[in-house]
């Protein structure tokens, strides 16, 4: 193995078959194959989730998540085994199908939920803010990820009850600077949407500190 090889792989790394010329982190396949959620703009499950709790524009999911399946094992290496171009390469792709969806000029900034800064530390990256970069890529739309804190460490939402998932996150998320977002159209990314929990405090800061809308984009939506 060559010294490139060792960081960008020359194998799929979500079916581990070899990468023909012109491909990268994931093969034509598998992106192909990918399990699309193709939720239409208006009538939608993200939208009905959180109906009632947090106002937005749009609620946008590209992926269906089912336990063992291709897309968890694309999230798990991105999030657990230092792949964070998984997330870029992923971001890319959902970002042509918003565009394709009419979205182009939809959002005036994007930016991710954010990761604490002490998992922050031991990751390396915010998996999310990966996910922002590749749609933010492709829309040509700046991202900014500062514009929201999480000033507390939470535990891990796996396994959690719905009302234990936002009693675990409703205080700790917090706006950094009102002026970058007021009278903004901000799209909040995030990974993976279960209960919304997280997107619901995340979010509902975003919104006291006046954006003009707020619109959410999900990778996948867990099954």
């Amino acid at each position: 193995m060559d010294f490139v090889s060792l960081f960008f792989p020359n194998y799929c790394l979500a079916c581990s078959t070899s990468l023909v010329g012109g491909e990268e982190t994931l093969c034509t396949r598998c992106i192909i194959n990918l399990p699309k959620a193709n939720y239409a703009l208006e009538d939608n499950g993200i939208k009905d989730k959180l109906t009632g709790r947090l106002p937005i524009e749009y609620g946008l999911v590209f992926l269906k998540m089912k336990k063992g399946g291709v897309v968890q094992r694309m999230i798990h290496q991105m999030k657990y085994h230092h792949h964070p171009e998984i997330g870029v390469k992923l971001g890319k792709v959902f970002g042509k199908e918003l565009i394709e969806k009419g979205l182009m000029n939809a959002f005036d900034i994007i930016t991710p939920v954010p990761l604490h800064k002490t998992r922050l530390r031991m990751r390396g990256y915010n998996q999310s803010s990966k996910l922002a970069e590749g749609i933010s890529y492709a829309l040509g739309i700046p991202c900014d990820e500062s514009l929201s804190i999480r000033k507390g460490k939470t535990k891990t939402q796996t396994r959690k009850s719905k009302a234990d998932r936002w009693e675990n996150v409703k205080d700790v998320f917090e706006v950094s600077n009102q002026q970058s977002i007021a009278g903004k159209r901000i799209l909040l990314v995030d990974d993976v949407i279960t209960t919304g929990a997280t997107l619901e405090a995340c979010g509902m800061h975003l919104i006291q500190s006046g954006c003009a809308s707020l619109s959410v984009a999900c990778l996948a939506e867990a099954q």
